[in-house]
């Protein structure tokens, strides 16, 4: 006993204590760890064609203003890490390559087809992984819960975007553009990665089941309305235009055409 107890006093023993602690926990937790939802929703291996094709792509439309290797330049930020959802986002809206440099990359007609944009998707992916693409079953609209869409986009979106996602406007020449003809995949995306000025929403912020109510809420905003003229669904600002220039222009023409019988 007196030789096992001055084993325990000696000098050696808490650096082989904390050695054993960090071995049992970092094999626990490889053992218990929940698989990541952007690892499950990974797209099969990318053939090494694709990916050097996605290469001679970057370089020969993005590497001006992102580096030789996505590693950023002083116009550009680097590119490694950020996945390949991000890519698809910003190459599937035409956000991406810009024509011109701004407050922000506005959408405009995409210039390369889904084969390219996949191959470039998956070059800048290989560099450093990130978020991927997601599943069709992710962005089923018709699998969401629209209620629960509704108060999820009004909570952490509405503030910018508008409550049925009609778009608004930001500081400093931003914009946040409306969500009725983005595509689900996209919406996902924007969420997932957080382009421009919009806060990014993981899935420890916001789940990929919430993801999809809220996919459904916005699916939902392009069915007819049911309370008839819209007004561009931008609540009290065209609901108040109206009544000034349709409303006070027919009580003041009214005024004049009595003025004018009176007389």
């Amino acid at each position: 006993m007196k030789a096992l107890a001055a084993r325990r006093h000696d000098r050696r023993a808490p650096v082989v204590l904390l050695l054993l602690a960090l071995l049992v926990t970092g094999g626990l937790y490889a053992v218990l760890a929940p698989t990541s939802a952007d690892a499950a929703t990974a797209p099969a291996s990318a053939s090494a064609s694709d990916v050097d094709a996605g290469q001679k792509l970057f370089q020969a439309n993005c590497a001006t203003c992102h580096g030789v290797n996505a590693e950023g330049t002083d116009s550009a930020p680097s590119l490694i890490g950020v996945g390949a959802a991000a890519v698809d986002f910003q190459v599937g809206t035409g956000r991406m390559p810009m024509q011109a440099t701004g407050p922000q990359a506005p959408v405009k007609p995409v210039q390369f087809d889904d084969e390219q944009i996949a191959q470039l998707a998956v070059f800048v992916d290989s560099l450093g992984g990130g978020p991927s693409i997601p599943t069709a079953d992710q962005v089923d609209a018709s699998q969401g819960d629209v209620a629960n869409g509704m108060a999820i986009f009004r909570t952490n979106c509405a503030m910018c975007h508008n409550a049925v996602g009609a778009g608004g406007a930001l500081s400093q020449g931003k914009f946040a553009p409306s969500l009725l003809e983005t595509s689900p995949t996209h919406l996902y995306e924007a969420m997932l990665t957080g382009p421009q000025s919009m806060p990014v929403f993981n899935d420890a912020n916001i789940t990929p089941e919430e993801k999809r109510d809220v996919i459904a809420y916005i699916a939902e905003q392009g069915q007819p309305a049911p309370g008839g003229l819209d007004l561009g669904s931008l609540g009290p600002v065209s609901e108040g235009l109206w009544a000034w220039v349709v409303g006070m222009g027919l009580l003041i023409g009214a005024a004049v055409w009595i003025g004018a019988k009176s007389s």
